[in-house]
C-alpha cells in the first residue's frame, strides 16, 4: 500500500489537513513543526512528535524541540545514519527515517503515553514519506539562504575592513604628509619674507615652490576626503549630511537643500555604513546640482531600528532611468550611468538596495535602504 493510499483510508479530513500543511509554510523549521503537529493530530494515541531535518553538511539534525543532534548519536542520530526505524529503549516511542531517494533527509520522532500503536507508527511513516520531497525542498532552500547570508556577511566584513583601512590611511596622511606640507608652506613664507629685495630670481623660485606646496596640500586634502570624509569622523552622519547640504546650497544659491533626520538609534552606526550612506547622498545631491535644474533638494535620513533609510528628492527635470541604465556603445554603458550603478553597488555590498525613481519632467527620488548590522 502506498503512503497516499494508507492516508486516504483515514478519511477525507486527513487529506485536507495534509494539503493544508503542504501549502502553508515553505521554510524550515516552520514546515517541520507543521508536519509534527499534523502527525499528532492525525494519530490515535501519539502524545508528541518532533521532526529533525538533516543539515546541508549532513553532520547534524536540527529540530525545534531542542539542540541539534549529531549524526550517529542517540536514537535520532542512529536512525539518520542507518536509514532504519528504531524503537526507543522505554518502548514508548519510535524514531522513523524520512527518505528522499536513497538518502535520509529527516527523522520523525514520535512518542506515546504507553506502547506506540502499530497503526500510528504506520501513519507517521506514511506522512514522512509523503512530505519527503517538501522537506527536501525546504532543506535546499535553507541551504541556499544560509549561503546567501554568508556571502552577504563576507561582503559586509570586506567593506568594513576596507573602510577601516581607508580611515587608517586617511589619518596617517593627515598627521604625516599634510602636516609636513603645512610646515613647508610656513617656512617658504618665512623665507620669502626674509629674502632681500635684490634677489628677484630667488624670490621667483620661492613663489613657484610655494604654489607647488599649496597645490600638493590641496591634492592631499582631496585624497584624504576620497579615502574617508573627515566630516564623518568629526561630526557623525546627520551633521555630515547637514554640512553637505550647506556646502551645496552655498555653491548653488538658486537651490534650496534641506536635511531632515527622523528616529533615533540606540548606538552609533558602523563607520562603513555611515560612509556608504554619505557617499550615496553625495552622489545623489551632486547629480541634482549638475543635471536636474532643480530648485529644491530634500534629504531625509530615517532610523528604523534594524535598518536605515536615506531619501534624496529633487524637483528637477527628471530623466528616463531605463534609458540611462540601458547598454550603449562599445563600452556597454552610458557615462552618466556610473553614478547610479555606484550607489546601487555600495548599498548591495551591505545587503541593502537603492531605488531610483524618475521620469522626464517629474523630478527624481533616490532611496537607499541599508540594514543595520546586528549586535552593534
Amino acid at each position: 500500500m502506498t503512503p497516499l493510499e494508507l492516508l486516504a483510508g483515514h478519511g477525507h479530513d486527513l487529506l485536507v489537513r495534509v494539503v493544508s500543511v503542504a501549502c502553508s509554510e515553505r521554510e524550515l523549521p516552520g514546515m517541520a513543526d507543521d508536519l509534527a503537529g499534523l502527525v499528532v493530530r492525525s494519530a490515535k494515541a501519539l502524545t508528541f512528535c518532533d521532526v529533525y531535518v538533516l543539515d546541508e553538511d549532513e553532520r547534524a539534525l536540527e529540530g525545534s524541540g531542542g539542540p541539534s543532534v549529531p549524526l550517529g548519536e542517540g536514537d535520532i542520530g542512529w536512525v539518520a545514519a542507518h536509514g532504519r526505524a528504531r524503537t526507543h529503549p522505554d518502548g514508548r516511542g519510535v524514531a522513523i527515517p524520512v527518505h528522499a531517494g536513497r538518502a535520509t533527509v529527516a527523522v520523525v520522532d514520535v512518542r506515546a503515553a504507553g506502547r506506540c500503536l502499530d497503526e500510528d507508527v504506520a501513519l507517521a511513516t506514511a506522512l514522512g514519506e509523503l512530505f519527503a520531497p517538501v522537506l527536501s525542498s525546504c532543506r535546499a532552500l535553507r541551504g541556499a539562504q544560509e549561503r546567501e547570508h554568508a556571502a552577504e556577511r563576507f561582503a559586509e566584513r570586506a567593506v568594513e575592513a576596507q573602510e577601516a583601512e581607508r580611515s587608517r590611511l586617511s589619518r596617517e596622511i593627515h598627521d604625516g604628509i599634510a602636516q609636513r606640507l603645512a610646515s613647508l608652506g610656513f617656512h617658504l613664507s618665512a623665507a620669502q619674507g626674509a629674502l632681500p629685495d635684490h634677489h628677484p630670481e630667488a624670490a621667483g623660485q620661492i613663489v613657484l615652490a610655494r604654489e607647488l606646496c599649496d597645490l600638493a596640500a590641496a591634492e592631499t586634502r582631496a585624497a584624504i576626503g576620497g579615502l574617508r570624509p573627515p566630516v564623518l569622523d568629526d561630526l557623525g552622519l546627520p551633521a555630515a549630511l547637514a554640512t553637505l547640504a550647506r556646502e551645496a546650497g552655498g555653491r548653488h544659491r538658486s537651490i534650496d537643500v534641506t536635511v531632515t533626520v527622523a528616529g533615533e538609534l540606540d548606538g552609533a552606526l558602523p563607520d562603513h555604513v555611515q560612509t556608504a550612506l554619505y557617499r550615496i547622498a553625495q552622489e545623489a545631491v551632486g547629480n541634482a546640482l549638475r543635471h536636474a535644474e532643480a530648485s529644491c533638494v530634500d534629504l531625509l535620513l530615517e532610523h528604523g531600528g534594524d535598518r536605515v533609510r536615506l531619501t534624496v528628492v529633487d524637483d528637477g527635470i527628471g530623466f528616463s532611468v531605463r534609458d540611462v541604465l540601458a547598454p550603449r556603445g562599445r563600452t556597454g554603458r552610458r557615462p552618466d550611468s556610473y553614478g547610479l550603478r555606484g550607489m546601487t553597488e555600495r548599498a548591495e555590498l551591505l545587503g541593502g538596495r537603492v531605488t531610483v525613481t524618475s521620469r522626464p519632467g517629474g523630478g527624481t527620488t533616490v532611496e537607499a535602504v541599508i540594514p543595520r548590522p546586528p549586535g552593534r
